[in-house]
Parts: C-alpha cells; structure tokens; sequence
C-alpha cells in the first residue's frame, strides 16, 4: 500500500475525537491493532490503521442493550469505516 492511500485510513485521534463528539463518554479508550494484522491491508506502524479496539463508557448507552450500544459506536464510526476503518473491536465498559 503507498504512502497516499495509507495517509487516507483513519488514525487512533481521529477515532477518539469522533467518539467523544457523538458519545460524550465518561471512559474511553482508542488502541490502534493494525500492526498486529500483518498481511492485512493498512497493517502498518506509519500512524494510519484499519484495525481498532475501544473500551467505551457512556450515559448515552444506559438502558440499552449490548447491540444497540455496539450500533452507537458503529453509527459515530461510519465516516471512518468508508475511509478503510475495517476492524473495530468495542468493549462497552
């Protein structure tokens, strides 16, 4: 993958600053796994990723169920998803 296409994923602060806009969360956690995923595209240490894990607390996921919460950090992750975002591990704490 060139440098070009790597400069358009998604990165860990942008992540983080979608999340906390959309989900004021009182927790929240941004960890980029992409080099973890050698052989996968975006796997790389450059600052750009496809492959994310966040650990997430907010008063916008009180009463719901596991899979609406997960639909909330999804649905503020959808810009990134388009920009190559392709894992996204979520841990609602």
């Amino acid at each position: 993958m060139n440098a070009l296409i790597d400069q358009n994923l998604p990165t860990a602060a942008e992540l983080d600053a979608l999340l906390r806009s959309a989900l004021q969360p009182t927790q929240l956690e941004v960890i980029d796994e992409s080099a973890q995923h050698a052989g996968h595209s975006g796997a790389n240490d450059a600052g750009y990723g496809t492959h994310f894990r966040v650990r997430i607390a907010s008063p916008l996921f009180a009463g719901k169920p596991r899979v609406a919460r997960h639909r909330l950090v999804y649905d503020a992750a959808h810009d990134l998803m388009a920009r190559g975002l392709h894992a996204l591990a979520i841990e609602v704490l």
